[in-house]
């Protein structure tokens, strides 16, 4: 069992270590290009990271101000050990926290089992963005 902790913040305080993750997993793993990677969101964003006990980040996720999750990314050496589930867990309760009903995101399809067990469902076709494959899902919050 790897100990980490969850921490919400912002763009303004945590952008490198933020940015180390999402570098990691999005550009240079999946091959996401970095123009598509950064956008005006992050800024305005509620962002989640997972930190080891000695403050490496291993894990990230941010929730917009319409309720929409997304960019979440843990470091492959991390995958396996809760962190994905605690993100989104943490997630979720600060979008219920903000007054959403509805928690959106595109997911890539090779993670929507994960999301699917979460119990969020598909809610239109397949389609591409960044060269991947995704589907929209969507979790009603009660």
């Amino acid at each position: 069992m790897a100990d980490f902790t969850l921490h919400e913040t912002d763009w303004a305080h945590d952008a490198s270590r933020l940015s180390m993750v999402r570098r990691a997993v999005f550009i240079e793993e999946q091959g996401v290009p970095e123009a598509l990677e950064w956008d005006e969101h992050d800024a305005m964003a509620l962002h989640i990271l997972a930190l080891t006990l000695d403050g490496v980040p291993v894990g990230c996720a941010r929730l917009l101000t319409d309720g929409h999750m997304g960019r979440m990314a843990v470091m492959p050496a991390w995958r396996g050990y809760g962190i994905g589930n605690a993100l989104l867990a943490a997630v979720r309760h600060a979008a219920k926290v903000r007054g959403h009903a509805v928690l959106r995101l595109s997911a890539q399809t090779h993670a929507a089992g994960f999301y699917t067990a979460a119990g969020f469902e598909a809610v239109g076709p397949v389609y591409e963005e960044a060269g991947i494959p995704h589907v929209a899902m969507q979790l009603l919050l009660t």
